[in-house]
Order: structure tokens, then sequence, then C-alpha cells
């Protein structure tokens, strides 16, 4: 964070309340760099004993040593020398938080273990045959397993509360209730960048001209000209040229980043625009 002036956003993990709870599990401080999985399937193999938390979308995560296959346990788990872990692609929610007792042993970048996807900033993805090194962060007393929140699978309608603007003025009363009564489709070209949305009927403007490029807050909704919103993400441009016309409120970003393809967004607001039976 603190670098816009500089053309690079804060990125960091979509679901930071994950991030937050998988770190406590493992003793680490709550903002130690972890491991963000997006669906899987992915393997570790331990070189060393280790003590790890899993947690966010993670639900079908197993163990496997001495040639048995065990789940994953809420909490605090440990890996010894040999053992491997797999996460499955999980049946609700997009991301799983890997925490290691001490953290990772990560380079940083501009003070940040983040990967910008789309600045390509921060240290690379993981790939086959990658290793990870044991990092010599401070650790304290490991917590007591906190509950996860459910968190939503294709097919489920999601409501997200949002607040209206900067430019809502740019449409008409009757686009702004179609905007929040019309349920979006999350689409498969979704990324760390935004997620694209996709309604029967696409937001229209009464005039096509053009907006001089302006800063974009994680969250912001921007309605480009095919009238399909695209919900900004962690790694989300500083400027854009489209009409933002809602902004997610703060507590709905880690559930954002949860959201799968197939699911469905429906937009909430207190604001006078809001549904009406």
């Amino acid at each position: 964070p603190g670098q816009a002036g500089q053309g690079v956003s804060a990125s960091g993990a979509l679901d930071m309340g994950a991030l937050h709870r998988a770190n406590r599990a493992v003793g680490n401080p709550a903002d130690t760099p972890t491991l963000e999985i997006t669906l899987g399937p992915l393997r570790l193999r331990a070189d060393r004993s280790v003590t790890l938390a899993l947690a966010g979308a993670a639900d079908r995560a197993q163990i496997v040593a001495g040639g048995k296959t065990l789940p994953v346990p809420p909490g605090a788990f440990a890996l010894d020398q040999g053992d491997e872990l797999l996460i499955h692609p999980p049946m609700r929610g997009m991301r799983s938080y890997l925490a290691l007792r001490g953290g990772y042993d990560v380079e940083p970048v501009l003070s940040s273990a983040s990967t910008d996807t789309l600045a390509f900033v921060g240290p690379e993805a993981l790939k086959d045959g990658a290793a990870l090194g044991l990092g010599k962060g401070k650790v304290e007393a490991i917590a007591v397993a906190e509950v996860q929140p459910d968190l939503p699978k294709a097919g489920d309608v999601v409501e997200l509360p949002v607040t209206l603007g900067p430019r809502a003025d740019w449409f008409t009363p009757d686009m702004i209730r179609h905007f929040l009564t019309q349920e979006w489709l999350v689409t498969p070209q979704s990324s760390r960048v935004g997620i694209r949305l996709e309604g029967a009927q696409p937001m229209r403007r009464e005039d096509a001209k053009e907006l001089p490029s302006e800063g974009t807050e994680t969250g912001a909704i921007q309605i480009p000209h095919s009238g399909q919103p695209v919900l900004f993400l962690a790694d989300h441009p500083l400027t854009g040229g489209y009409p933002v016309i809602a902004t997610l409120l703060p507590r709905a970003l880690d559930l954002a980043g949860q959201i799968p393809p197939g699911a469905r967004i429906r937009f909430v607001t207190d604001h006078d625009f809001a549904p009406i039976d």
C-alpha cells in the first residue's frame, strides 16, 4: 500500500479475513504473508517438519502420511518430513490460504510479498517443482481454531452492499434501479484483477461520452461500453476511463473475492434508488 502515486496498486490477499485466521491459527502475526490458492488442485510435500493452517475455501484438503490419507483438521496441523498436503478444488468459494508457522522465506518487493498479476510486480506465482523456504518470523502461542464463514457456490445468489457513485449521475434513475434489481452472473473471465459480470439486459447510457481517467478503489464497479459491469478486485488498475456506478462497502470485499463463476450477484444499497415492490 501507499504506492498508488507510482502506479502500483496495493494488491494483497482477496480474502484478508481468511489470511488473518490462518495466521492466528499457527501463532503468526495476522498480516504474515501466506500462500493464496485459487481453486486447485495443489500438491505440496514437506521436506522437514512444519506446522500449517488452512483457511478460506479449502474444504476437501487431505494429508497423505505413512501411506494413509487423512482429512485436514480445523486449526493448526503438522506435517513431518515426506508428508504431503493435497488441496482439492473446493465445493464452495474460490480461494484458500495456507499459513506456515514462522512464515515463508519470500523476498519482498516494495515491502510486500504479494504479487500484482496485472502489473507483474512481486514474487512469481508457484510452478511445478518450486520450493518455499521457512521464514524466521516472530511466532506466538497457537490460537484456537476460528469458525469459517459460509462461502457461496455456483448457482447461489450473493447480495453485496454498495454505495452509489462517484459516477452514478451518468446513469438515469431507471438504469440505477435496473443495476440494483437485476442479478448479475459471475463469468469465467474473472480473475484477481476483477469479476466480469453478465446480465440479461446490459446497462445503457443516454450518450457515449468518454470519462477522463481517474482513480479507482478496490470494489469499484465500472460500466464499460458493453454495459456489462466489472467489479474491481485487489489487482485492479489504478485509473479507469469508464464511469464507476457504485463501490462495494469494505466489509464485502472478502466475500467478493470468494464468489465463483456461475454464482450471481445482486447489489443492494440503502439509497433512495433501492428496489421497491
